[in-house]
C-alpha cells in the first residue's frame, strides 16, 4: 500500500508487479509497448498486403477485367474477392487504403499514341540541343498549344463555412472561344484568342504576331497536331 502511494497506482497494481519479479526477475518488469502488436487481427497477411499494393499501382481495373476504369475503394474491394477469395467491407477497404498511403487523386491524361521511350528520348538528348542553341544565338523559348475555354468553367475553390457551398451566378446561355498560347521557361505568357477551328492561316497569323512583339528571335516548340505540320507552315 506504501509504494502504490508514492507511484500512485492502486495496490493490486503492486501486486501484480511483485509477481512478475518473483516469476521473471528484473526484465520482467521493463516497460513493452502496449497495445496491439503491428498487423495483430487484421484480415489480410503482409504478404497480401503488398502484392495487393503491387496490383494496384502496375494496372488500372479494367485490365484485371474488373467492372471499374478507375481504382475506387469498391474496385479494390472486388480485386480482393477476386484475387484473394476475401469478403471485405467497403469501410475496412478504405481503412487499407488509408494505412498504405493511397489517397483519391485526379488522374493525369496521357493519350495512348504517346511513345515514352520517344519522349525521354527528346527531352535527354533533342530538347538539351535546342536550349544549348537558343543560348548561343540568345533567343527566346515558347512552348505552345491550343485550348477551348467556355465562361462557366470554374477550376478555383473558393473558402466558405462548412455546408455552405459558395454559387457563382451565370447566364444560362453558354458562351465558349479558343485560344492559342505559348509560355516560356521564365513565365512570360503570349496569347491569341480565336473562332472556328484551328487551321494553318490562323497558325501563321499567331506565329506573325509572336515574332511581332518579340524582340529577340523565337523557337517555337508545338506538339504532333497535323495543322502544325501542314506544308505551309512548314514553307513558312
Amino acid at each position: 500500500m506504501a509504494i502504490a502511494a508514492m507511484v500512485a497506482v492502486h495496490r493490486n497494481i503492486v501486486a501484480k508487479w511483485w509477481r512478475t519479479y518473483e516469476r521473471e526477475g528484473v526484465q520482467g518488469l521493463r516497460a513493452q509497448r502496449r497495445g496491439r502488436r503491428v498487423g495483430a487481427q487484421r484480415t489480410l497477411l503482409i504478404e497480401q498486403e503488398t502484392a495487393l499494393q503491387r496490383l494496384i499501382c502496375d494496372k488500372i481495373p479494367d485490365q484485371y477485367k474488373l467492372t471499374f476504369a478507375l481504382w475506387t475503394r469498391q474496385a479494390v474491394q472486388e480485386l480482393i474477392s477476386r484475387r484473394l477469395k476475401v469478403s471485405m467491407p467497403v469501410r475496412t477497404v478504405g481503412e487499407y487504403l488509408n494505412r498504405w498511403g493511397f489517397t483519391p487523386q485526379k488522374p493525369l491524361k496521357r493519350a495512348y499514341e504517346q511513345r515514352r521511350a520517344a519522349v525521354r528520348q527528346w527531352l535527354d538528348t533533342d530538347y538539351p540541343a535546342i536550349a544549348a542553341r537558343a543560348k548561343q544565338e540568345q533567343a527566346e523559348i515558347h512552348w505552345g498549344d491550343e485550348t477551348g475555354m467556355r465562361h462557366d468553367s470554374q477550376h478555383g475553390r473558393s473558402d466558405a463555412p462548412r455546408g455552405q457551398t459558395p454559387v457563382i451566378r451565370l447566364s444560362a446561355k453558354r458562351a465558349s472561344t479558343n485560344m492559342i498560347s505559348t509560355v516560356t521557361n521564365q513565365g512570360k505568357v503570349r496569347f491569341m484568342i480565336y473562332s472556328g477551328t484551328m487551321n494553318a492561316q490562323r497558325l501563321l497569323q499567331f506565329f506573325q504576331q509572336l515574332i511581332k512583339a518579340a524582340n529577340k528571335k523565337v523557337f517555337l516548340i508545338l506538339d504532333s497536331l497535323r495543322v502544325h505540320q501542314a506544308t505551309l507552315v512548314k514553307e513558312w
